[in-house]
């Protein structure tokens, strides 16, 4: 049953012309986007990173540029820069070259001329940098070999011999990662150096990984958050703390001991308050973080105050901007940008966040905040996020419009929000966003193709999408929604499938085509569903429990709780979090869940598509049921994305093909 159907305000149509053409391809590599707002100290100025795709190199390509509020210019001053940290006197900025001759190194540039140094010659890249607040110094993190001991002498090959490689000896508990491959024998530690050159000297030490946002507090001691618990800390992968490191004696304080994540800290030097996200870790699947807040010096016995305590929603990025402070948070798939005032949350007025959106309708979305000026990048569904500049009490102005050429030419599927009941019992309702193909008569039924996201603890929301398109483009009415599972609804709604899952958000996916073919929208003879990683478990799912569609897409799934339990890269956190015990202490909680187990009910011709270099749900997922689906002689095809881990859709080459195989798997049924 379709309880609404509403064009939000912001969700314009676009002008229909015959001199538009739909969504094509290659136009990935003309489509462009803006990323890393961030505003200088006086408020005057906001870097950005204007990005796109390079159709030669097949890679990501970013330029840093930067906005004058006063004059309201914009010109690219960095090429090859994906973002840049402000000084505090905001006369240099300091940021991370890509790996050239020197590989990753910092730099730092004078904003009067545009001088450059390279401050750094690092034996490995640096991560996180962050000035000191006199100006003068950098901290930053950087991977530092550990001191490997030989499992085995080995003889010396004879001159000239051609000997096989030497083998890997892996004694470490976290030993690979996806996109990282396997991992080096280092850990993360903490360096400074002089802003504008000198020997970087390291802070930490020992089997710890320091990695993560680095806060001055004074110009001697630098906050972070990490779990110092050695190797042990596998046992608490969800754990970390907030430390104070003395730069100058290497002291270290610990200001947070609870068992759960404390980050994300901002430090207000006025006040001398301390702002955080963190929560007390229950072991669940979903879990909501709050602010909590406490003077950095606390007196005797004074304990942490939360100021978010009737939020039932997720605050990250948070910001001072003088004695307030900011943060952004997603509400039912949109992504806005909050005050908080002595507890009370207040949202800013006209403020929603988009990102680039050339892969899937994922939430999300970026802004800073200094001296009153706001910049973030907002904008609509049609198309990626621009850069909005709000200075003081004016309104939030659009200041870049970098996809101006596509907009001329190219006409997108309308996106419109649909609120349905869910077909399990307790008849709940769900968010859902449909996108009609380009030319859309609304007297005709279509083609419809159910895209499930990933996580599941994640949301989509009513931002642009290039793939949903490039699908409405091809003809196909494109349905996505937030299952319970999602985020952005609540703690309980995420927690809804909390040791459940798949299985208690099918009822909810169900309704969301349901609605389509009561409204004769979809044509009932013509369903496909797909989805990628959690989405991939629970397109596996539905083709184990109903024959309703006439063909499925199954992305980077896992298909056996047990084997992925024990072959993920993150296999210290599944079994503690999304399971009552061990697969060994607790067998039949992680089969009863496995579309493995119900691979004997599927009828529906099903492709499997996954990276060959995923550790995150590991291609022997996707092996297991192509070969449990041969067996039974069901319809079948596996494709295999070489040089691809879990993400995909890394390289743009990799996005055009996973989407184009899925729709040439679809038209093959039509």
């Amino acid at each position: 049953m379709i309880l609404s159907l509403l064009l939000s305000a912001a969700l314009v149509p676009q002008d229909e012309t015959t001199s538009l053409r739909p969504l094509e391809p290659m136009d990935l590599f003309q489509l462009e986007g803006v990323m890393n707002p961030t505003v200088s100290p006086d408020g005057t100025k906001v870097l950005y990173t204007r990005i796109g795709y390079d159709v030669m190199s097949d890679k990501r390509r970013g330029e840093l540029w930067l906005y004058d509020t006063g004059t309201k210019d914009a010109r690219p001053i960095l090429e090859n820069v994906g973002g840049a940290e402000w000084s505090p006197s905001g006369e240099h900025i300091a940021y991370v070259t890509g790996a050239g001759k020197d590989g990753s190194e910092i730099h730092v540039r004078w904003m009067d001329d545009g001088t450059t140094r390279q401050v750094t010659r690092l034996p490995k890249g640096p991560a996180n940098i962050a000035w000191s607040p006199d100006g003068t110094r950098l901290a930053f993190s950087m991977a530092v070999e550990r001191e490997a001991k030989p499992l085995a002498k080995l003889p010396s090959a004879p001159k000239g011999a051609d000997w096989a490689p030497a083998m890997k000896v892996i004694e470490r508990f976290k030993y690979r990662g996806d996109g990282a491959g396997y991992l080096e024998n280092t850990d993360r530690h903490l360096f400074v150096v002089d802003a504008f050159g000198g020997t970087p000297r390291q802070l930490t030490a020992g089997p710890d990984d320091h990695g993560g946002k680095l806060a001055w507090t004074s110009n001697k001691e630098l906050l972070f958050s990490a779990n110092l618990g050695g190797d042990d800390r596998h046992d608490q992968p969800n754990n970390s703390d907030l430390w104070l490191l003395n730069v100058e004696t290497k002291d270290l304080v610990q200001l947070t001991d609870r068992q759960g994540p404390d980050g994300g800290a901002v430090y207000d030097s006025d006040g001398k308050w301390l702002y955080w996200t963190g929560y007390d870790d229950r072991r669940q699947g979903h879990q909501q973080p709050e602010i909590s807040a406490r003077k950095l010096v606390p007196t005797e016995g004074e304990e942490a105050v939360v100021q978010t305590t009737d939020f039932d929603k997720i605050p990250s990025d948070l910001k001072l901007n003088g004695n307030d402070l900011y943060f952004s948070y997603t509400d039912r798939g949109v992504t806005k940008v909050a005050k908080l005032t002595g507890g009370n949350v207040q949202d800013l007025n006209n403020v929603q966040l988009h990102g680039f959106g050339s892969g899937r309708p994922y939430s999300g979305g970026e802004f800073d905040i200094a001296a009153g000026t706001l910049a973030f990048v907002g904008g609509d569904p049609l198309w990626p996020g621009e850069l909005h500049v709000k200075v003081g009490d004016e309104e939030a102005v659009q200041v870049t419009d970098v996809n101006a050429d596509l907009r001329s030419m190219i006409q997108l599927g309308k996106v419109q929000e649909r609120l349905v009941e869910s077909e399990s019992d307790d008849k709940r309702q769900i968010q859902s966003w449909m996108i009609t193909p380009p030319g859309y008569d609304p007297a005709k039924t279509y083609p419809t193709i159910l895209e499930i996201h990933g996580g599941p603890f994640l949301s989509y929301g009513p931002q642009f999408s290039f793939e949903l398109q490039l699908m409405a483009a091809h003809g196909y009415v494109v349905l996505y929604g937030n299952p319970r599972g999602s985020t952005s609804y609540g703690e309980a709604f995420a927690n809804a499938i909390h040791h459940d899952y798949p299985n208690k958000d099918y009822g909810d996916l169900m309704a969301i085509v349901s609605a389509a073919v009561a409204e004769k929208v979809a044509d009932e003879e013509k369903l496909y569903v797909t989805g990628g990683s959690g989405g991939g478990v629970l397109t596996a799912w539905i083709v184990g429990s109903t024959n309703r569609f006439a063909a499925a897409v199954v992305a980077k799934p896992v298909i056996n709780w047990i084997s992925f339990a024990l072959t993920s890269d993150a296999y210290d956190f599944y079994w503690q979090y999304w399971f009552p015990a061990a697969p060994w202490e607790n067998f039949e909680s992680y089969w009863k869940r496995s579309p493995l187990s119900i691979v004997g009910n599927v009828a529906t011709p099903t492709m499997l598509l996954t990276g060959e270099d995923d550790f995150r749900t590991p291609i022997s997922e996707s092996e297991q049921f192509y070969q449990a689906l041969k067996i039974r002689g069901i319809e079948t095809a596996f494709v295999r994305v070489p040089d691809a881990g879990h993400g995909i859709a890394a390289r743009p080459s990799h996005l055009l093909a996973k989407v184009m195989h899925i729709l040439g798997w679809f038209e093959r049924e039509r």
